[in-house]
């Protein structure tokens, strides 16, 4: 049985809320722009409210996810799980994911991009490690394969290698060594790859102290 609109009242902790009442009743709160649409003596069916409330999840849904992109970039899985944690149905998220995938704010090989660049810059890893990172990320293996081919493990090996070294360079040779290792071989990076970068990183200082 339909049931009529008999108050819409502004929430007072959220001026972008609206607490509609049916029969006196209170009933349900939507987003102020969707209460626009409502007056006062308006009859609503359980369809229409149903309407209602699945846009008001939509928008609700839009919102957490674009407080979660502002922070960083998400890959599509990351942004799912959020919304399912925050117990938004399936057909949210589905409806959500693919408005932002049109809007582009979600692209998992942007994504894996920009997450492979970032450690690179701040924070370097080995391939296998960011291989293991995106993978958590719910990044499928195709992308993940693709964005490291571009990747260079020694490159990388050296950088973290160059970032750390400052704060040892003046230990005896044999314990620089032996902390550059065990640093290099945290970060995912093969003893090959980390005795190479030590010995690259060594003969680099020594050319540089050398009188040109």
């Amino acid at each position: 049985m339909p049931k009529i609109i008999t108050k819409l009242v502004i929430q007072r902790r959220n001026k972008n809320r609206v607490n509609v009442f049916l029969d006196e009743d209170y009933a349900f709160s939507l987003s102020a722009d969707l209460a626009l649409n409502l007056r006062i003596g308006q009859s609503l069916d359980e369809d229409a409210i149903d309407q209602l409330l699945e846009e008001d999840a939509y928008r609700k849904g839009m919102e957490k996810a674009f407080r979660l992109l502002a922070r960083r970039p998400r890959s599509e899985n990351e942004i799912t799980d959020a919304l399912l944690r925050a117990d938004f149905s399936p057909s949210i998220c589905t409806r959500v994911i693919r408005r932002l995938k049109e809007m582009t704010y979600l692209d998992d090989r942007a994504f894996a991009d920009w997450w492979i660049e970032n450690r690179a810059q701040f924070n370097p890893r080995s391939r296998w490690a960011l291989h293991q990172e995106l993978s958590q990320k719910g990044v499928p293996g195709a992308i993940i394969e693709e964005a490291l081919a571009r990747v260079d493990d020694l490159q990388l090996a050296m950088t973290a290698a160059e970032k750390r070294a400052y704060r040892w360079q003046h230990l005896p040779p044999q314990e620089f060594e032996t902390k550059m290792l065990r640093f290099l071989q945290r970060r995912g990076f093969s003893y090959a790859v980390a005795r190479h970068t030590i010995e690259a990183l060594r003969t680099a200082w020594e050319e540089d102290a050398s009188p040109s």
